[in-house]
């Protein structure tokens, strides 16, 4: 699975979609507790009917707990200045109240060891229908195309209108797209790994044309998470044309309890690894002066039958996000380069590593 956060989504939005300040109440399954078996921090309601993913039907909205629009990518000007950018957007239905939405975007400034972040939510009716369509979060705005979107966001300091296009198909996960995380845990997952991006980034009241590269996660289903636990979450796009996807569940003590990936091949054709086929092992760490939480920082990834290994650098130390006022949770998302060996060969990449579970709960 990927990524994506706490998404519950907080329940400060689903008290606003009440309209009340009363707690809310209603026909959930209490979370049944972590075993070694069952990652912490993750539970699912009773397994669906596994439906065959579509598009563009599937690029669209679901009637579930929990929904993601996931983009990150690497952006350079024309003279080289270079720069990483997080955008999502998460969606949250509970007990048949209007639907939840949060939102975050983030730009890693590069060359100048800057970071900036931030957030939004709304509470508005699902959107019906299937793609062409927009999902809108306070002023911030994604249009869902056929094998194009537009991203258009704006904090201090940064504003983004960009473009990406899909350069391979999307990649359905675990092979049907209905990715396990564990036993009885998972959801329907599917990326597209290599989007070609353009568009103009605007620092500091200064507009910037950019291009680069961009990776789009979509992730649905009836789960919510709950306890102690996060996963580690890596994509990488190899100069070789290959892209990469790893992630690992780890339980609160960070101790990795379960492993997948995919592996994509230039034209598109996915090879899909277990967590026998891959070892990602941290080569140290680094300490929020925000949150307190220390996370892994720096990694060696190695898949031997593919003669793949690769160091990844975080390429700016502080990409925390403490996004308590959207989805109630802490984690670090960031820019990453790749440097290593392909069959005895050199290759580079850049890439995106998602961090959670690590920090301490806002509620200790």
């Amino acid at each position: 699975m990927r990524r994506g956060l706490l998404v519950s989504v907080c329940l400060a939005l689903l008290l606003a979609a009440c309209g009340s300040g009363e707690a809310v109440t209603g026909p959930v399954s209490q979370p049944p507790t972590a075993t070694a078996e069952r990652p912490a921090g993750l539970f699912l309601t009773p397994a669906p009917s596994i439906q065959p993913v579509t598009f563009p039907r599937d690029a669209g909205p679901h009637d579930v707990l929990t929904e993601w629009w996931y983009y990150t990518g690497h952006l350079m000007t024309e003279s080289g200045r270079r720069f990483g950018f997080e955008f999502v957007i998460f969606q949250g239905q509970r007990f048949g109240y209007p639907t939840a939405y949060a939102a975050h975007f983030a730009v890693s400034d590069i060359d100048r060891q800057i970071f900036r972040w931030a957030e939004r939510t709304a509470v508005l009716p699902r959107p019906e229908g299937m793609p062409p369509l927009t999902l809108q979060v306070a002023e911030w705005r994604l249009d869902v195309g056929l094998g194009e979107d537009r991203i258009q966001a704006t904090m201090p300091g940064y504003a983004l209108e960009l473009t990406v296009r899909d350069r391979k198909p999307p990649v359905l996960h675990d092979e049907d797209g209905y990715f396990t995380w564990a036993p009885e845990t998972g959801s329907y997952y599917y990326s597209r790994t290599r989007l070609e991006a353009t568009g103009t980034l605007v620092v500091e009241g200064q507009p910037l044309e950019v291009t680069g590269q961009a990776w789009m996660d979509h992730q649905w289903g009836n789960f919510l998470l709950s306890g102690r636990g996060g996963w580690n979450w890596f994509s990488l796009q190899l100069d070789d044309g290959r892209d990469l996807m790893l992630w690992n569940t780890h339980n609160g003590g960070g101790q990795v309890t379960f492993g997948s990936g995919t592996l994509v091949q230039v034209d598109g054709t996915p090879v899909y690894l277990s967590s026998d086929d891959f070892t990602v092992t941290p080569t140290g760490q680094w300490t929020s002066p925000h949150s307190g939480a220390t996370y892994p920082s720096g990694w060696v990834v190695d898949l031997p039958a593919e003669g793949l290994k690769l160091r990844v650098t975080p390429l700016l130390l502080d990409q925390e996000l403490q996004s308590l006022q959207s989805t109630g949770v802490i984690y670090w998302e960031g820019a990453v380069e790749a440097v290593g060996t392909a069959a005895g060969q050199r290759i580079t990449g850049l890439g995106y590593v998602e961090l959670t579970g690590y920090a301490p709960d806002p509620g200790d």
